[in-house]
C-alpha cells in the first residue's frame, strides 16, 4: 500500500502532456504538409560555384590552410607566454632523449631522430589545429619505419666475409648499410606524407573512425612487445641481426636467448641502472604531480649522466660498450628523396599515414574536449602531410604525435603551438653546437629510455578483462589485432585487424537483437514485453523490432526471426488451409456418395412396395446421421469451418532503427506484406524515415497492393489504426 501511494506521489510531481491529433498514417501526413520548394542545382552549376573565388572564400581557405594566422595576430601574451615557455622547455627536455632512442627503432643513426624532433615540429606550429600535441617521433611508427628498413636493407645485403676481422671492413659496412636504410626512411616519410597531404585535400580526415579503440589499442599493446624485444639486444650488448616481417618477434627472441652468453655485463648493468632510475622518477611524477611545478626530466638526467659516466670511464675503448657515435655537427643540405624506392614501399607507407594520422587525431580530439576548442581532421591530415613530405627533403623519418610529450606539454602549462616551437628550437640548438658532446652516450641507455616509454603501452594488456567484461566483440577485435600485428607484422597485423573488424561490423548486422514490443499501460509508448513486467501485448496484434537496417545479407534471417518472434508461419497457414480444404472436400465428396446410395435404396423400397415415410434427415451417413444442412452448406462455409486460423489479425513492423533498405530487402519486406495479407494478416510500417520512404519509392516498392497507406508515422498510430481495421471487421462479420 504504501509502495501504491509512493508511486502515485512520484507520477503526480511528473510533469505529463496531453495531445489529440488523427491517427497518421504517410499518405494521410504527406497530404497535410507542404514540402519546401528546392531547385537543384546542375553538376555544372555546382563545379562552378565550388570554383568561384571571392575575397572572403579566399581569406577563409587562407586561414583553413594556416590556421597561424587566426590565433597568432590575438596570442594573449601576458596570460599564455609563460606557461609555453615553460612547457616548451619540458616538451624540448624530453625530445632530445627520445629523438636519439627512437631513431634506434627505425634503424638508422639516432642524429636522423634528432633532425625528426626540429622540422616537423616546427612546420606544425603553423599548419596543425591542435594546440597541445606534441609532434616528432614515435615508437610505434617508428618501429614500422624500422621493419621496413631492415626487410629492404638486410643486415646480409651489405655483410662483408663473416672471418674477416678488419676493422675498417666492418666501418665501412655498417656505413654503407646506415646510408641505405636512411634512403629508406626518408622515402617512406615522403610517401607518407603525400598520401596524408592527398586524403586530407580530397577531405578523408574520417578514415580515423575505421581505427577504433579496441584495434589501435590491441595494435599499439603488440607495437610495445615488437619495440620491447628489439631493444634487448641493445640492453644486453648482444651482436645480433635484426628481423623484420611475419614472426620477426620470435626470431628475435631466439636470435638473444641463443647469443646470451655473449651478453656484455658493463653494457647490462648501465641499461638496468639507467632503467631503475627512469622507473623512479617517472613513480615520483605521478605520485607529486600536483606538488611539482614541472615534472622532473628523468630523461636528460639519465642521458647527461650516462654521456659522463662513459666519456670518464672509456666504456666504449675499455669494456666494449656501443655508444652513439659520430654526431654531425649543424644541418643537412636539402636533397630530394629516393623515388625508385617508392614502388617496393607504398604499401608500408599506407599503413604508416593512417597510424600517424589515427594517433595524432585522437590525442588531438581529446586535448580539444578538456579545453573546450575544435579540431580539424582533414587539417590535421594536410598538416601531417607536410610535416613528413617536406620533412623527408631534410633527411626526417615518418612523424606523428607522441603521447608522453604531449601529456608533459599539456600539464606543464602549454597553451599554444609556441609551445611545440619552443621545443623545436632547443633541439636546433644541441643539433647545431652541442649534439658531438652526447657521442659517448651509450646505447643501452636509449634502449633503457625506450623500454620505461612503453610502460604505459603494454599496461594495455589489462583491456582483456575490460572488455572480457563488457564486449565480446571489441575483446575479439583486441585480440585479432594484437595476435596479427605480433606473428605477421605491424603492417599485415593492421590490415588484418581493419578486416576483422569490418567483417565483425558484416557480423553484428547479421546478428541483430530481435523483439516483440508491448505497450506500457496508458502511454503511448512501447518496450520489450520480455524485458519489462508491466509492459503488455494487444490481442491479435504483434510488433515486431529488428535494431538493424534491411538489406540482401540479413533480409532472410529477418523473415526467419519475424516468423519465430510472433509464431505465425505464413506459408505453412497456406499449405495447412489447402491440406484442410482438400480433405473436407473429399469428406462432402464421400457425404454425397453415401447420400445417393440411400436415397438409390429408398427408391428401390418403395418400389417393393413398402409403405412408409422415411425423412431424409433421419438417414445415417457415415455412422453418423446426416443434416439437411451438410447437403445445402456453400464450399465457402466449408472453408470458413474447417481452415487453420491464426490468433493474431495485425503485424506491426517498427522501423525506427532501420537507416536503409536496398532492394532485396524491399524485395522481402513487400513478399512479407504480402504473404501474410494472403492468410488474412494485416501488416504495417510504423517509424520509417524519410530517406528510407524515399529508398523503398525509388525501389518501386509501393503499387497498388502495397500503399503507403500502410506506413504509419509511429507504433502508437499503427496499434489505434488496427485496432480500428480489426472493429469494423468484427462489425462487418456480426451484421453479415
Amino acid at each position: 500500500m504504501e509502495h501504491a501511494q509512493e508511486q502515485e506521489v512520484d507520477l503526480g510531481q511528473t510533469q505529463m502532456y496531453c495531445v489529440q491529433r488523427p491517427i497518421y498514417n504517410q499518405e494521410l501526413l504527406q497530404g497535410q504538409l507542404h514540402r519546401r520548394q528546392r531547385t537543384r542545382q546542375t553538376l555544372g552549376q555546382r563545379i562552378a560555384h565550388s570554383c568561384r573565388c571571392t575575397s572572403k572564400k579566399a581569406k577563409s581557405h587562407l586561414y583553413n590552410f594556416l590556421p597561424i594566422l587566426k590565433w597568432l595576430p590575438h596570442y594573449p601574451v601576458r596570460r599564455y607566454l609563460f606557461g609555453d615557455i615553460i612547457s616548451g622547455i619540458s616538451t624540448g627536455v624530453m625530445q632530445l632523449p627520445q629523438g636519439l632512442a627512437y631513431a634506434l627503432l627505425a634503424a638508422v643513426p639516432p642524429v636522423f631522430g634528432l633532425y625528426s624532433s626540429f622540422y616537423p615540429v616546427f612546420l606544425y606550429t603553423f599548419f596543425g589545429t591542435s594546440k597541445h600535441i606534441s609532434i616528432g617521433t614515435f615508437a610505434v611508427v617508428s618501429m614500422m619505419v624500422g621493419s621496413v628498413a631492415v626487410r629492404e636493407v638486410p643486415d646480409e645485403m651489405l655483410c662483408p666475409d663473416s672471418n674477416t676481422t678488419n676493422t675498417t671492413a666492418i666501418l665501412e659496412f655498417d656505413s654503407a648499410r646506415d646510408a641505405k636504410r636512411v634512403q629508406v626512411a626518408v622515402a617512406l616519410a615522403f610517401l607518407s606524407g603525400l598520401i596524408q597531404l592527398c586524403l586530407g585535400f580530397l577531405r578523408f580526415g574520417f578514415l580515423a573512425i575505421y581505427l577504433t579503440e579496441p584495434l589501435v589499442r590491441g595494435f599499439t599493446t603488440a607495437a610495445a612487445v615488437h619495440v620491447f624485444t628489439s631493444q634487448l639486444k641493445y640492453l644486453l650488448g648482444i651482436k645480433t641481426n635484426r628481423y623484420s616481417g611475419p614472426l620477426s618477434v620470435v626470431y628475435s627472441i631466439v636470435a638473444v636467448l641463443s647469443n646470451i652468453t655473449t651478453t656484455n655485463i658493463a653494457t647490462m648493468i648501465v641499461g638496468l641502472t639507467c632503467i631503475v632510475l627512469l622507473l623512479i622518477g617517472k613513480e615520483i611524477n605521478f605520485r607529486f604531480q600536483k606538488k611539482l611545478p614541472v615534472p622532473i626530466p628523468m630523461e636528460i638526467i639519465v642521458v647527461i649522466i650516462g654521456t659522463g659516466v662513459s666519456a670518464g670511464m672509456n666504456l666504449h675503448e675499455s669494456y666494449k660498450v656501443d655508444v652513439v657515435g659520430n654526431i654531425p655537427q649543424g644541418l643537412r643540405a636539402p636533397a630530394v628523396p629516393d623515388i625508385e624506392l617508392i614502388p617496393a614501399i607504398f604499401v608500408d607507407a599506407v599503413a604508416i599515414a593512417i597510424v600517424g594520422f589515427s594517433m595524432a587525431v585522437s590525442m588531438a580530439k581529446i586535448f580539444a574536449l578538456k579545453h573546450g576548442y575544435t579540431i580539424d581532421g582533414n587539417q590535421e591530415l594536410i598538416a601531417l602531410g607536410i610535416c613528413n613530405s617536406v620533412g623527408s627533403f631534410f633527411q626526417t623519418i615518418a612523424i606523428t604525435c607522441s603521447m608522453s610529450r604531449s601529456l608533459v606539454q599539456e600539464s606543464t602549462g602549454g597553451k599554444t603551438q609556441i609551445a611545440g616551437a619552443l621545443s623545436a628550437v632547443m633541439v636546433l640548438l644541441v643539433i647545431v653546437a652541442i649534439g658531438y658532446l652526447f657521442e659517448p652516450l651509450p646505447q643501452t641507455v636509449l634502449a633503457a629510455i625506450v623500454m620505461v616509454n612503453l610502460k604505459g603501452m603494454l599496461k594495455q594488456f589489462a583491456d582483456v578483462m575490460h572488455f572480457w567484461r563488457t564486449s565480446k566483440i571489441e575483446l575479439a577485435i583486441w585480440v585479432a589485432a594484437f595476435v596479427a600485428s605480433l606473428l605477421l607484422g605491424l603492417d599485415y597485423g593492421l590490415l588484418s585487424a581493419v578486416t576483422f573488424a569490418m567483417i565483425t561490423v558484416i557480423y553484428r548486422t547479421q546478428r541483430p537483437k530481435y523483439r516483440i514490443l508491448g505497450q506500457i499501460p496508458n502511454t503511448d509508448i512501447y518496450c520489450d514485453v520480455e524485458e519489462y513486467e508491466e509492459v503488455k501485448e494487444h490481442p491479435g496484434i504483434k510488433i515486431f523490432q529488428a535494431n538493424t537496417s534491411l538489406y540482401f545479407a540479413n533480409s532472410e534471417s529477418y523473415t526467419r526471426a519475424l516468423i519465430k518472434k510472433t509464431g505465425v508461419d505464413p506459408g505453412a497457414l497456406l499449405k495447412a488451409r489447402k491440406k484442410a480444404q482438400k480433405r473436407h472436400a473429399k469428406e462432402i465428396k464421400a457425404a454425397n456418395e453415401q447420400r445417393k446410395k440411400a436415397v438409390l435404396k429408398l427408391t428401390n423400397d418403395v418400389e417393393a412396395g413398402v409403405k412408409h415415410e422415411i425423412a431424409s434427415d433421419d438417414l445415417p451417413v457415415n455412422g453418423k446421421f446426416a443434416d439437411s444442412s451438410v447437403h445445402d452448406m456453400s464450399p465457402d462455409e466449408h472453408e470458413h469451418f474447417v481452415e487453420p486460423k491464426s490468433d493474431i489479425h495485425s503485424l506491426i513492423l517498427d522501423f525506427t532503427p532501420v537507416n536503409f533498405v536496398d532492394s532485396v530487402g524491399a524485395k522481402a519486406l513487400k513478399s512479407i506484406i504480402k504473404e501474410h495479407n494472403k492468410v488474412d494478416i494485416y501488416v504495417c510500417i510504423a517509424g520509417c524515415s524519410g530517406p528510407v520512404m524515399n529508398e523503398l519509392t525509388r525501389l518501386n516498392f509501393f503499387d497498388k497492393s502495397v500503399t503507403r497507406e500502410l506506413l504509419f508515422h509511429s507504433i502508437h498510430d499503427a496499434v489505434l489504426a488496427c485496432q480500428m481495421k480489426d472493429g469494423s471487421a468484427a462489425q462487418a462479420g456480426s451484421d453479415l
